[in-house]
């Protein structure tokens, strides 16, 4: 796994992150990617001549509305206890 540095607001918290709040002010935030994903996230930075932060806010709102669709770790567990 790689390391890749993106940018977020300087004030939220990850709990302000959770319920959905946002700012302008910047600071940096460490997300992992398998290195196979992060060169594909590279490539297609340099296809579309946008940073990498870009492409991943991109796919974020491409995408949450499926991601949100995912049952939650408590909502298996659950399930299994049946």
């Amino acid at each position: 796994m790689r390391e890749v540095t993106l940018a977020i607001g300087e004030k939220e918290s990850m709990s302000n992150l959770r319920a959905g709040e946002s700012k302008t002010d910047k600071r940096k935030q460490s997300l992992y990617f398998p290195e196979s994903m992060l060169q594909e996230i590279k490539e297609e930075a340099a296809r579309l001549d946008r940073s990498l932060s870009w492409i991943v806010q991109r796919a974020w709102k491409l995408s949450r509305l499926e991601i949100k669709k995912l049952p939650s770790v408590n909502d298996i567990e659950a399930d299994d206890d049946e």
